[in-house]
């Protein structure tokens, strides 16, 4: 039998599909596989970048839970940050969603300017501007002045305040959830509602008995997104606090960076970073196991 040229090789549709998923399958693995698995091993080591990495096994996570008092606090802003700032934002998200739902001739209009906050709202410049809005000379206290209620309060500058100032910027940037229940909104049969006005049902009654359950799943998903993107927040506390007053803002992302390229202490950043990977991974898994109990697949119904 005749030996197949190279060409007639790649003429067949595997080594087509092989040759285009090739340069996803590269970037994968040198920009994100390696990189893990390598801030893995730096997590086992005492590693500076200017000097090398010299390995130390579970120093830098013993160190973590028994010595860094800063870590055990950065953690419990970050919970408490995600705690409160993602329900608030599916919440915000659904009766946004809900409002939109029908279509009207600005309905593209609407959908668009209550999704741009989720497009620029993580940028620099945002919060730099969330920053003044927010300043003992911002426009917040001024809309308070104008109104009769006199305020010059540094609403960054309070520890009872500052947190609750990111969480609100986290709360405006509803705009990608609320999308996502748009979509599962116009996925609930119209007739299941007929039937329910039908029947006597009245608007709260048929929101918990039909709209809630049916949005489970897409609530679920919400859910899942944004737990992620709330442990990984840094922009706000970054730019618009710096983790002040008294690291009352300090997350868990902007304490990494300060250990990896302020302190010095890469390995050190690197435990911290499997340490939340860890964490995440179990909550998530948590929220997978407990989906049978309270989110409703029709397909099983």
């Amino acid at each position: 039998m005749k030996r197949k040229t190279f060409a007639q090789r790649l003429n067949n549709e595997k080594a087509a599909g092989l040759i285009f998923v090739l340069p996803f399958i590269i970037g994968f693995l040198a920009f994100l596989a390696y990189p893990m698995l390598m801030s893995l091993y730096y997590s086992f080591t005492r590693y500076s970048i200017l000097k090398l990495p010299v390995f130390i096994g579970l120093e830098n996570y013993i160190t973590m839970f028994t010595q860094d008092d800063l870590f055990r606090k950065v953690f419990g802003v970050t919970l408490y940050y995600v705690v409160f700032s993602v329900p608030l934002r599916l919440i915000m998200a659904l009766v946004v969603a809900m409002l939109l739902v029908r279509s009207t001739k600005l309905s593209g209009f609407y959908r668009a300017v209550f999704y741009l906050p989720s497009i620029i709202g993580s940028s620099v410049a945002v919060a730099l501007l969330w920053k003044r809005i927010w300043a003992s000379d911002g426009v917040i206290n001024a809309i308070l002045n104008r109104i009769g209620i006199h305020s010059e309060i540094a609403w960054l500058g309070r520890e009872s305040t500052a947190l609750w100032v990111l969480i609100l910027l986290a709360v405006w940037q509803f705009g990608s959830s609320m999308l996502i229940f748009l979509s599962g909104l116009k996925q609930i049969p119209v007739s299941l509602y007929e039937s329910a006005r039908i029947d006597g049902g009245t608007g709260p009654r048929i929101f918990f008995k039909i709209t809630l359950p049916m949005l489970t799943p897409t609530i679920f998903f919400n859910l899942i997104n944004q737990l992620i993107s709330g442990f990984m927040a840094f922009t706000q506390s970054y730019v618009i606090t710096q983790g002040k007053p008294n690291n009352s803002t300090l997350f868990f992302a902007y304490y990494m960076y300060t250990s990896a390229f302020t302190n010095q202490k890469m390995g050190y950043a690197c435990a911290l970073a499997w340490t939340m990977v860890a964490f995440v991974g179990i909550l998530t898994l948590i929220l997978f196991k407990s989906q049978k109990y309270w989110v409703y697949y029709e397909a099983e119904g």
